[in-house]
């Protein structure tokens, strides 16, 4: 190689390496001048050549065509094709593939042709070996004596490992954005394998998950493994020698495989895996943040041998980031569950109704069966409740669910809408000689068969109301509303019964429903107004109590009895706000005849179960105390058995504290709830109200006789006051009086009037 001195730019211009070079060649003149025989022309040029060879960097000389004039030694180990000795006379053409030479000989005509250099370029190449680099070229025209361009020189430093960091570091980040915005499974592993594999030559990557029955293999992602291997080993069962994912899994440990065809491991695989070419197999578990195994990632390769320490390292970066994106796919999985799903029995919840319904509905429509959505209720449930306690009941509701998913199929749904109420949704065709309603019992008779809980054999029954689809309802609102109302329906038949939705229904239904709207625009509107019974003492004669009760003054109806709209306010919770203004309304009215001069008397006002069990009921009664100026001893309270027998525990401690307020409780249509004595005695209530239905038939049934004397012994027994209602004859009264009863109430007196007639009543002393 014969080396003369070529102009080169100002050395603060070059790369390192060319500075070096320039460097030399000042040293070896200053050698030169200072020992002119040593180092003459031919010795100068020796170690310019040997000075060159060491630089590790690429460094060559080029002619005007692209063909190589000078190229050191680290050029010519990585680019010289077979058969060749040296680069001289050679052109990238000889040792690059045709588009990779074209480029580079365009870039370089074009800095000759410009004479401009091109400094820190990155280009991609493949070494002799077929190795990929990325190299950092730069390229300097090269001028003869004349100043005209005569080549080019060019220095190339591999930065392969910085480019691969790099990758990797952008590589990560992606991931970890896929992971977080929930991107596919299957797409985060395809992003890691790749990323893998761009680090390390020669390897293809896969990534399986261990199945939920955490014994077999399940195929998570291998974009450039053959489908026909992924499909092969897809579902194998891990165990001790299958080969390296199996085993790795079954370990908890990685497995290192460096020659598949020798190792027994692998042993029964062999066959399976030759027609690949693979030879080396390495494995690592993937794991959970609690060390729970959750996979495998492993890579192939078709040359025996072990990883190198940065691809083991590598590997384990990939094991950590799919532990991450399975734990964060299963969280989500969880969530998306829970969100829908109903947490004691597991069964799709309300969320998940309209959906189901909505794809019933679409198969039907294609002509796949047809679609019944049933609504049932347990009977009696809440007794459960109270009696044995909320784990019981919880017990039951699966119980009862477990036997519901027993008689339904693939096309069928059950969802629990809350509490014990269900909707089971029939899709699908009958069978031959099947119908819906012998479905829907076989269902009926599975949830009433005995059920042991607490020790005890407990059998609940079932209400179910039926809608069908196109018939009954088009999507899912109107199916639910419809079979609500069937099901009701089946609870006022007496329970324990099926009930299909029919047209008197729906026209029942819509009144209800108009009905209601209109009870919410009468609390809006206030018209409601209140009328007064009087309560008289037997012994004096004097009106010491007025019970309040409510009417509805309809715009188009006129006077509505508080029979017709309380019962539908009790089931749609209006009963809250008509209850307190009712219970205010008395207060006011209260106060307004104490302060008009009339002589003191108690107001009763009756209580709603809803009302009673509102958690700041007290402090309703004290506001309304407050607000009016009534005093507390002028108000009573009264409260039905039924009420207070829901939760007595609850009750008792309720009406303790509304007594210490000084309100008076009276218990009423005593007699109908049936209340135990010793339950009786915890009462502290001042009044026992004796239901009309024992005094309608006064004197005369000697039953009802016999039960009136009994109540007044009773509550006399326990220092309580008795009034009796619904009297109407002078007969009722003289018994009341002869049997010891205190007080009475009914049309023998007054009929329920308006607060003026109350008023004009008080004026009269006595009765």
């Amino acid at each position: 190689m014969s080396i003369n001195r070529l102009p080169l730019a100002n050395d603060d211009d070059l790369d390192p390496a060319l500075r070096l070079i320039s460097a030399g060649e000042r040293l070896m003149k200053e050698a030169h001048r200072l020992f002119p025989v040593a180092f003459d022309q031919t010795n100068r040029n020796v170690w310019l050549e040997a000075m060159i060879d060491e630089v590790p960097d690429y460094l060559y000389f080029k002619d005007r065509n692209g063909c190589f004039v000078v190229a050191n030694r680290a050029i010519s180990i990585d680019s010289l094709p077979n058969g060749y000795e040296s680069l001289e006379g050679l052109s990238d053409f000889d040792i690059h593939p045709e588009h990779v030479a074209r480029g580079f000989f365009e870039t370089e005509q074009e800095i000759m042709r410009n004479g401009n250099p091109m400094l820190d370029m990155e280009e991609f190449i493949r070494d002799a070996r077929g190795t990929p680099k990325w190299m950092l070229s730069s390229k300097l025209p090269i001028r003869d004596h004349t100043g005209e361009v005569v080549g080019l020189v060019g220095i190339a430093r591999d930065i392969t490992e910085r480019k691969k960091a790099e990758s990797l570091h952008v590589g990560q980040a992606h991931l970890l954005k896929m992971i977080a915005l929930g991107a596919p499974l299957v797409d985060v592993f395809s992003s890691l394998i790749l990323l893998i594999e761009g680090q390390v030559h020669g390897v293809i990557g896969s990534i399986l998950m261990l199945g939920g029955d955490g014994r077999t293999i399940r195929h998570g992602a291998a974009p450039n493994l053959d489908p026909l291997y992924c499909k092969a080993i897809d579902g194998i069962e891990i165990g001790p020698k299958v080969g390296s994912c199996g085993t790795a899994m079954w370990r908890g440990e990685p497995v290192i495989v460096t020659d598949i065809l020798t190792d027994p491991l692998w042993e029964s695989f062999t066959e399976l895996v030759k027609p690949y070419g693979f030879r080396s197999c390495w494995s690592a578990p993937i794991h959970s943040y609690q060390g729970k195994v959750l996979g495998s990632f492993a890579l192939y390769s078709c040359t025996p041998g072990k990883p190198s320490p940065e691809c083991q390292k590598l590997v384990g970066m990939a094991t950590h980031i799919a532990g991450i994106a399975i734990e964060r796919k299963e969280a989500e999985d969880r969530i998306q569950f829970m969100a829908h799903h109903d947490t004691l029995t597991g069964l799709p919840n309300r969320g998940m109704l309209a959906e189901r319904v909505a794809s019933a509905i679409e198969n039907a429509d294609d002509g796949a069966g047809g679609v019944t959505l049933a609504f049932l209720d347990l009977d009696n449930f809440k007794l459960v409740n109270d009696s044995l306690g909320h784990n019981a009941g919880d017990e039951l509701l699966k119980a009862v669910t477990e036997r519901m998913l027993r008689c339904v199929r693939a096309s069928d749904t059950i969802i629990r809408l809350g509490g014990d109420e269900f909707v089971v949704l029939l899709g699908g065709r009958l069978r031959r000689g099947e119908t819906v309603e012998a479905r829907l019992e076989t269902l009926r008779q599975a949830i009433a068969e005995p059920v042991m809980l607490a020790g005890r054999s407990i059998q609940v029954t079932c209400s179910m109301g039926v809608a069908t689809y196109p018939e009954h309802g088009r999507n899912a609102t109107e199916l639910l509303a419809n079979a609500d109302a069937a099901m009701y329906h089946a609870k006022e038949k007496g329970r324990d019964a099926l009930q299909f939705f029919s047209a008197e229904m729906a026209t029942h239904a819509k009144e209800k429903l108009l009905q209601q709207e209109e009870l919410r625009e009468a609390i809006l509107r206030k018209q409601f107004l209140l009328h007064f019974q009087p309560q008289m003492d037997l012994a004096t004669g004097r009106i010491f109590a007025v019970e309040t009760l409510i009417r509805w003054r309809h715009p188009e109806r006129g006077m509505v009895s508080p029979g017709s709209f309380i019962p539908l306010a009790e089931e749609t919770g209006l009963i809250g706000p008509i209850g307190d203004w009712t219970l205010n309304a008395a207060c006011r009215q209260n106060k307004a005849w104490q302060d008009a001069g009339l002589p003191p008397i108690v107001v009763s006002v009756n209580v709603s179960a809803r009302q009673f069990q509102q958690k700041d009921w007290v402090e309703r009664v004290a506001r309304a105390l407050k607000d009016s100026g009534l005093e507390a001893r002028y108000l009573e309270l009264e409260l039905t058995e039924s009420l207070i027998m829901q939760d007595v525990q609850q009750a008792v401690e309720t009406m303790h504290r509304l007594e210490a307020l000084g309100v008076h409780l009276a218990i009423d249509d005593f007699g109908t709830g049936y209340s135990s004595l010793s339950s009786l005695k915890r009462f502290p209530v001042g009044r026992l109200k004796i239901d009309q239905s024992f005094v309608q038939d006064l004197p005369a049934d000697q039953d009802d006789a016999a039960i009136a004397r009994a109540i007044v012994s009773l509550a006399h027994t326990l220092q309580l006051k008795v009034i009796a209602e619904g009297v109407e004859t002078r007969e009722q009264v003289d018994f009341l009086r002869e049997a010891g009863c205190d007080e009475i109430q009914g049309y023998y007196l007054s009929r329920p009037i308006e607060a003026r007639a109350v008023e004009a009543l008080l004026r009269i002393p006595n009765i």
